[in-house]
C-alpha cells in the first residue's frame, strides 16, 4: 500500500475518537531495531508555534526505551479491521515476543526520518521529540486521578512536533 505525504491542514478527523476510541500505535526506532505499543491516551494540538502530539508511556513499557533513545517516533492509526492487531500490540511485550509478526503488521521505514510506521495504517504522524515530563502525583489537582496508578507507575509524557503526515492512498 502506498502512503502519500499530505499537509497537516488537510487532516479531517475527531481526535477524541481517533485516539480514545480507535487507538494508535506509538513506534520508535529504525527498521532493524524498533518497538511499538498500543495507546489510547494522548492529544494533538499546537504549542510553541508548532503542531504537536503528546503521548504518555509507563516506565515498564519496552517501547519507552525506544522513544527515549531515538529522536523521532511515529503514531500510526488504523481502520477498525485492525482492532485485533492493536489488541495484540497492547497485550504483549516486544521484549518477549515478535508482536508485530503476531499482529501481521508490515513495518516500513520512512526514508526521510529513518523511523518506523506500518504499511496497513490509514494515517501516520511522524514526530520529533521536543519535550518530556514525568507525571508527578503531587501535581494532581483532582486526587482521584491517582486511582489510575495503583502500582504508582506514573507515565512519562512525550511531546513531539509533527514533521510529516502520511495518508494511505485509496
Amino acid at each position: 500500500m502506498i502512503h502519500k505525504t499530505i499537509k497537516i491542514e488537510e487532516l479531517k478527523f475527531n481526535p477524541f475518537t481517533l485516539i480514545g476510541r480507535d487507538w494508535m500505535l506509538i513506534t520508535a526506532g529504525n527498521i532493524n531495531s524498533f518497538n511499538t505499543m498500543t495507546a489510547s491516551w494522548g492529544s494533538l494540538g499546537y504549542i510553541w508555534e508548532r503542531p504537536v502530539v503528546s503521548c504518555v508511556i509507563r516506565p515498564q513499557r519496552f517501547t519507552r526505551k525506544f522513544v527515549e533513545e531515538n529522536e523521532f517516533f511515529t503514531l500510526s492509526f488504523f481502520g477498525m479491521e485492525y482492532r485485533s492487531a492493536l489488541e495484540i500490540c497492547g497485550k504483549y511485550s516486544g521484549k518477549n515476543v515478535n508482536k508485530v509478526e503476531m499482529a501481521r503488521l508490515t513495518p516500513k521505514e520512512d526514508e526521510e526520518f529513518k523511523t518506523v510506521f506500518f504499511e496497513q495504517a490509514n494515517l501516520v504522524l511522524i514526530c520529533k521529540k521536543i519535550y518530556f515530563q514525568d507525571i508527578i502525583p503531587e501535581n494532581f489537582l483532582d486526587k482521584s486521578i491517582d486511582n489510575f496508578y495503583p502500582a504508582k507507575d506514573y507515565h512519562r509524557m512525550f511531546i513531539g512536533e509533527i514533521l510529516k503526515v502520511l495518508k494511505k492512498e485509496e
